[in-house]
């Protein structure tokens, strides 16, 4: 019976995370989730690129929220989104920034190279381009979520590096996030009510195994800081 106790009490504070999780999640996406409701992708998506930074702080959050809940301490996920986003704010806000301005500047080349003679060279190398950014970009808001006051350069440096390194949980974390999206573009109630939980963890857990050499160094390792 208690075994059974037990049981019951993990599953009901599982789904109590994640729900939470989900609501987290729009709130802290807020600005993304407001111009997906109210404007054409294609055609605002100056405005998607303006947003997206903003957004980050409250994805560190989302990700600081799964890893106290992987490690048995998932009782508090409102404190632990709410200190997770002001400790983060400022750090996730310039990595946000940095990724989508590269984002950017990558899409506008493949625009202008698109049905030219010289794109069929170009093309596949701003799309590389494009997916190193990705995962560099979400490396470093798990990352960030553990380690705020890590040197940006450095978590840049590692989460390329580990990213390529564990390409099939880099490529496994890319299809569920691609269909997540698809997702929410289709079924946003469904997508972000939830869904978005359970496939971010499995993003989140994929993540945070790729970088564990970074994140979990050795006893005997100096420490950088």
């Amino acid at each position: 019976m208690r075994l059974r106790h037990d049981t019951i009490a993990a599953v009901f504070n599982g789904v109590h995370v994640a729900l939470v999780s989900n609501l987290l999640l729009v709130l802290g996406g807020f600005p993304l989730v407001l111009l997906a409701l109210t404007t054409d992708t294609a055609r605002a998506w100056p405005l998607y690129a303006l947003a997206a930074p903003l957004c980050a702080p409250g994805l560190c959050g989302v990700f600081a929220v799964m890893g106290a809940y992987s490690a048995g301490h998932g009782n508090e996920p409102l404190r632990t989104f709410a200190r997770t986003w002001r400790a983060t704010a400022r750090p996730a806000l310039l990595w946000g920034a940095a990724a989508t301005a590269v984002l950017v500047v990558l899409g506008v080349d493949a625009y202008a190279a698109w049905g030219h003679r010289a794109g069929a060279l170009t093309l596949p190398i701003l799309a590389t381009l494009a997916l190193l950014t990705v995962t560099t970009g979400l490396l470093g808001l798990v990352t960030i979520a553990e380690r705020p006051t890590a040197r940006l350069r450095d978590v840049a440096r590692a989460c390329l590096y580990l990213g390529v390194r564990r390409w099939y949980l880099t490529t496994t974390s890319l299809l569920v996030l691609a269909l997540l999206a698809q997702l929410v573009t289709a079924r946003p109630a469904l997508g972000l009510g939830l869904a978005a939980a359970p496939l971010l963890y499995v993003v989140w857990a994929n993540s945070r195994f790729s970088l564990r050499a970074a994140l979990d160094p050795p006893a005997n390792a100096p420490q950088t800081t």
